[in-house]
C-alpha cells in the first residue's frame, strides 16, 4: 500500500508571514496539530502545536509573532509513491511524528502522521513503532 492511500491530501498550509494567533485558530478549526508552511509553492517548514507552546508561550512571545520565527524548518518529506513501510521506517529512523508528502517536482501534495500509518499497520507492529517513537525525545 502506498502512502498516498493514507495521507491527508491537499492539506491547509500556513505562510511564513501568518501570525501564530491566526494559525492556532485555523489549527483548532480543522482539528490538526500541524500545518505545513509554504511560500511561493516551496515548503519552508512546518508549524506544530508543540512549536507554539514551546517557542511562543514558553518564551512569552506575542501571539502576533510570525510563523517564520517559530516554525520547525527541518522537515522530512517523502514521495507520494513511497510504501507505508518505507514511511514507517523513515519516521522511526528520524524519530518524528509527521512527514510531508511531495510529488516528483517536490510540490506538497499531502501530510501523514504517525496515527495515519499506525491505522494501516498491524496492531502489533504499530504498537511497537508507537512505543519506540514515543519513548524517544520529540523533534516536532
Amino acid at each position: 500500500m502506498l502512502i498516498s492511500d493514507v495521507m491527508t491530501a491537499n492539506p491547509q498550509v500556513a505562510k511564513p508571514s501568518d501570525t501564530v494567533a491566526d494559525i492556532a485558530r485555523r489549527m483548532n478549526d480543522i482539528e490538526t496539530g500541524a500545518m505545513p508552511v509554504v511560500e511561493d509553492g516551496q515548503i519552508k517548514g512546518i508549524i506544530t502545536d508543540r512549536d507554539i507552546v514551546l517557542r511562543v508561550v514558553g518564551e512569552q512571545r506575542s501571539f502576533d509573532t510570525k510563523v517564520s520565527e517559530v516554525m520547525t524548518t527541518e522537515v522530512q518529506t517523502c514521495r507520494e509513491d513511497a510504501s507505508i513501510a518505507d514511511v514507517i521506517f523513515q519516521m522511526q529512523d528520524k524519530q518524528i511524528r509527521r512527514i510531508l508528502i511531495v510529488d516528483e517536482k517536490q510540490n506538497l501534495t499531502g501530510i501523514v502522521s504517525l496515527g495515519d500509518v499506525a491505522q494501516e499497520a498491524s496492531a502489533r507492529k504499530a504498537g511497537a513503532i508507537l512505543e519506540e517513537i514515543s519513548d524517544a525525545p520529540a523533534n516536532n
